[in-house]
Parts: C-alpha cells; sequence; structure tokens
C-alpha cells in the first residue's frame, strides 16, 4: 500500500490525443507536498505518513504545531493529512513528491468535499417526482408528500429523505484515469469531474478496487531534501 497526495482543485479543461479525440480534465496541482513525520506500528499502533502541503505564517500555527515542523526542518504547512502505508512503502521525512507518483493510464480514487448548496428541496435534493399538476392540487406541487404514518408507530423514522442542507460533504469518487502528468509545475490531469471547488484541497490515492499500475513507482516519486534544495538553489540563482 502506497502513500496518496495531497493537491489542490484548478479547474477543468480538455487535452487532445493524437486521433483529434478531446477528453474532459480536471487540473490538480501538488503545492510542495512533503513528508511531515513518521507514525510507525511501535510507536503509534499503525504505519503511516504524515504529509504536508501549502504554505502557511509561522505564527498562524500553534506552538506544537511548529516544534513538529522544526522537527521535519519544513516550513509550516497549510493542509496536513495521514496516509496508512505498508512499513515497505515508508518516504523519508522531509522528502517532496513529485506528480509522477502516479502513472500515465492508472486509475486512483479522489476525496474531496463536494460543493455546497444550501438548504434545498426535496425534488433537487433526492429527485423526488413531487405532487399532481392537478386534480386537487394546489401550491403545493413540489412538496414532499407523506413522511410519517398514522397510529403505528406515529412517528418520523430517523434519516427520512426530506428537505434540508445539500452539498458539503466528503465524498470519493473511484476509478478515475491520470491522463497526463507534469512533474515540472506539479499538475496532474485526471479524466472527468472530481468533488470540489476551485481551489479546494483533495486526496489522489491509489484505486483500492483495481490493481497497482504496472508502472507506478514503488515506495513512489519523490525528491530527497538534498535533491530539492539543490534544484532550488539552482532556480535561484538563473
Amino acid at each position: 500500500m502506497r502513500s496518496g497526495v495531497i493537491a489542490q482543485k484548478v479547474g477543468m479543461t480538455r487535452v487532445f490525443t493524437e486521433s483529434g479525440e478531446h477528453i474532459p480534465v480536471t487540473v490538480l496541482k501538488l503545492d510542495n507536498v512533503q513528508v511531515v513525520a513518521h507514525l510507525t506500528q511501535e510507536k503509534n499502533g499503525y504505519t503511516a505518513l504524515q504529509l504536508g502541503a501549502g504554505k502557511r505564517k509561522p505564527n498562524r500555527v500553534t506552538r506544537a504545531e511548529r516544534g513538529g515542523f522544526a522537527r521535519a526542518e519544513v516550513e509550516p504547512k497549510r493542509k496536513m493529512v495521514e496516509f496508512r502505508v505498508s512499513p515497505e512503502n515508508m518516504i523519508d521525512v522531509g522528502a517532496e513528491i513529485t506528480a509522477d507518483h502516479f502513472a500515465t493510464g492508472q486509475l486512483v480514487d479522489v476525496t474531496g468535499t463536494s460543493q455546497g448548496k444550501g438548504f434545498q428541496g426535496g425534488m433537487k435534493r433526492w429527485n423526488f417526482g413531487g405532487l399532481r399538476a392537478t386534480h386537487g392540487v394546489s401550491v403545493t406541487h413540489r412538496a414532499l408528500g407523506s413522511t410519517g404514518q398514522r397510529q403505528d408507530p406515529g412517528k418520523v423514522f430517523k434519516g427520512k429523505k426530506m428537505a434540508g442542507h445539500m452539498g458539503d460533504e466528503r465524498i470519493t469518487t473511484l476509478n478515475l484515469e491520470v491522463v497526463k502528468t507534469d512533474v515540472e509545475r506539479g499538475l496532474i490531469l485526471i479524466r472527468g469531474a472530481v468533488p470540489g471547488s476551485k481551489g479546494g484541497w483533495v486526496l489522489i490515492r491509489d484505486a483500492v478496487k483495481k490493481s497497482l499500475h504496472k508502472d507506478a513507482p514503488k515506495p513512489g516519486s519523490f525528491r530527497k531534501r538534498d535533491a530539492a534544495a539543490a534544484a532550488q538553489s539552482t532556480t535561484e540563482q538563473a
């Protein structure tokens, strides 16, 4: 089991194949995704990697958080997530995960928070049919209809589909295809739509219901701390 990554949703566009077919894709950006800490079976009871993405001002984090970032020798991160991994797929603390962590053609699962729709009625929220357009029905054409019973049991059951808050829920879309990756710009292009708004954070993992792609690197694709620092200094000099 490999680590996933934290990405930020940029938006949607399309790419063209050599045959001229266009593929709708969602663009996801990896913003300096680094390993912040290791969680081990001996100390924590399970094996996982703690990843951080983005940047945050030091005065916006707690003292305990600053201590954790200082031990890892990384900048304070805006988004922190744990990913369960097998012991042989641990990645060094401070390493930066790159976009080619996923292979072209690989299937992945993407988790995000869906767009909030506010308070909605039963027809939009649950696809109810509504009441009749005639035969005595007036004003309440989009009403739910009956929600309970009479004397037995004489109540509305919990979980009944009714009008209420719609959206803003954690959603995982399974088996999405990675169309293309751009390591230099840190972009991953995924076929179709993924949950969330533009600028929202999403989690990308290997598909749990499909076998791992033969070209997917193990334990992953990443830049070690020294290599990342050298690349940054070379960029600044240029």
